[in-house]
């Protein structure tokens, strides 16, 4: 079981946006991915059948800010199997306040990945942010959305079982922790650290930086790192991890149900 104290992680501040994201630049293309160690064919296991809560948001119409069922989705939410137990690990420490996590998704298939990256977002971006000229356009989508897959030594975060999109919600009600935005927000909101940048302006804003917090840290404490564009994706693994997580190399790579 994972030990944590809540008040004490709601009060700690995230890393800032900038120095961290700059650390992630480039993280598919020169971080290696270890095919010798001994958790690269791990196998995936559906999250819910270990006790974790989740629904795959791109597979139901009730998905803002979709509303509709994304074409390819999937039902399950597979994640390597010492990934999701990691996940079980922090569902313990959290249990003891009546909190726990909630999947909003884990492993993606690349059909999924195509059309946000190469269809949906550019088209809301041309829509909403006229201001882009098109030549910049592919740079703001892959501020939130990686490329799919291309090749066994890029895999995209989520193909590889080692990344999911969650949040904290109230055991007993059901009710999710509020974090100051929606799942997939593609703006600046989504930034882990949004409500650290200034003294926040409402018990709104106190909420949200708050359980920002004391996500972040759960999950930083349960060996996960954190895409800081998205304060909802973490991940275990993935080139994303070892480059956040200075490690010397991925432990995962592509993988299929």
């Amino acid at each position: 079981m994972l030990k944590i104290d809540i008040n004490e992680l709601k009060k700690r501040p995230i890393p800032a946006f900038g120095p961290v994201n700059k650390l992630k630049q480039g993280f598919r293309q020169e971080v290696d991915i270890d095919r010798s160690n001994a958790l690269f064919d791990e196998q995936m296991v559906d999250v819910r059948s270990l006790g974790i809560a989740g629904d795959n948001h791109y597979f139901t119409v009730s998905n803002p800010p979709y509303f509709q069922k994304v074409p390819g989705a999937i039902e399950e939410l597979y994640l390597r199997e010492s990934v999701a137990n990691k996940l079980v690990q922090a569902n313990a420490g959290l249990s003891e306040y009546g909190l726990e996590l909630y999947l909003f998704d884990g492993w993606r298939p690349q059909s999924i990945q195509k059309h946000f990256h190469g269809v949906w977002f550019p088209d809301w971006l041309r829509e909403h942010r006229p201001d882009i000229p098109e030549q910049n356009l592919m740079e703001e989508v892959e501020k939130y959305w990686s490329p799919p897959s291309e090749g066994e030594n890029s895999p995209s975060p989520h193909s590889t079982g080692g990344a999911t999109d969650l949040t904290l919600r109230f055991k007993d009600t059901l009710q999710p922790l509020y974090m100051g935005g929606i799942f997939d927000d593609l703006t600046e909101n989504a930034h882990a650290d949004w409500f650290e940048r200034s003294e926040p302006q409402s018990m709104s804003d106190t909420e949200a930086r708050s359980n920002r917090r004391l996500l972040y840290w759960v999950m930083d404490e349960a060996g996960f790192c954190h895409n800081p564009t998205e304060w909802w994706h973490f991940s275990y693994g993935d080139q994303m991890w070892a480059r956040l997580k200075q490690k010397p190399a991925a432990l995962f790579g592509g993988v299929s149900p």
